[in-house]
């Protein structure tokens, strides 16, 4: 496991840093994010940005948004949390759930070389009496639908695809890439604020079929996530499930600013503060897979 900006951790064979020692992490990795910022290839003058609606099930389109560099060295899917339901315009409109960590942060994985494709909930589950994606992410449906987007973006894009979740888009990503496998599925698959406890009625990502996984496995987590159904506590669980996945890895990560709901998008849970600095890591841990 790595860690950014480390901060005393429940696991007690994992060092640990003094709090003198924090502000000297965080200013270092800030500096990192600034260098690579400066080195990064790619402008927001070189990204192409289109709405894609790809035909999935009789009747049903999944529409998702494309924002590619002129090389893209990888291809990420991006599962917002809560429903999921970004309600993306023809025009690539914004919707108040693009607040969500992942979503808010895209141009910063296309200043990394990754083509970015945010999906929506697909049409039919747009209207009343459905709620986007709750309550549909661990569907045969839904992989139907992904498997459709991942086809197309194989053909068009041409580079590696990675399955992105965050909080409730975990559960996206954790079933997708069990039901998915092959051409037809993800390349490897990044879980970050990762849903590991819930309710009885949903099934939260350590208690899904990993352990079957034979692609990479990269989880990030913030050790301070208040949310809980995320808190870093239960995080064992989830590892174990990957322990038999030949390529994995936890990157643990403190600091930011948490505001309001500790669920919610601008808390340590959305990583509010050090977007720059998480991102970075799971780019290069893409990219060097």
């Amino acid at each position: 496991m790595s860690r950014v900006a480390p901060s005393a951790c429940p696991f007690p064979h994992m060092p640990t840093h003094s709090s003198t020692q924090r502000p000297l992490l965080l200013r270092a990795a800030l500096l990192a994010l600034v260098l690579l910022g400066v080195s990064a290839s790619t402008s927001s003058g070189d990204v192409a940005q289109r709405v894609v609606d790809v035909p999935t099930r009789p009747g049903v389109t999944q529409r998702f948004l494309l924002l590619s560099p002129r090389e893209p060295k990888a291809t990420v899917v991006l599962f917002a949390g809560d429903h999921g339901g970004l309600q993306i315009a023809a025009d690539g409109g914004w919707n108040p759930l693009w607040d969500n960590f992942l979503v808010r942060s895209r141009q910063l994985f296309v200043e990394h070389d990754l083509a970015v494709a945010i999906v929506d909930a697909p049409s039919d589950r747009q209207g009343f009496p459905f709620r986007f994606l709750a309550g549909f992410r661990q569907t045969p449906a839904h992989a139907t639908d992904i498997k459709a987007v991942i086809a197309w973006l194989r053909e068009h894009v041409e580079a590696p695809v990675w399955l992105i979740g965050t909080s409730m888009g975990t559960l996206s990503v954790g079933y997708l890439a069990t039901q998915l496998t092959g051409r037809d599925g993800p390349d490897g698959i990044v879980l970050t604020s990762t849903i590991l406890a819930a309710p009885p009625d949903t099934r939260p990502v350590p208690a899904m079929a990993l352990e079957t996984l034979r692609i990479p496995v990269l989880v990030v987590h913030h050790e301070q996530d208040g949310c809980r159904f995320c808190l870093f506590r239960d995080m064992p669980a989830l590892m174990h499930k990957l322990d038999a996945v030949p390529m994995k890895e936890l990157i643990a990560v403190t600091g930011g600013v948490s505001r309001g709901d500790p669920c919610t998008a601008f808390a340590y849970h959305g990583y509010n503060g050090i977007e720059g600095v998480v991102v970075a890591r799971i780019a290069e841990w893409i990219v060097s897979r």
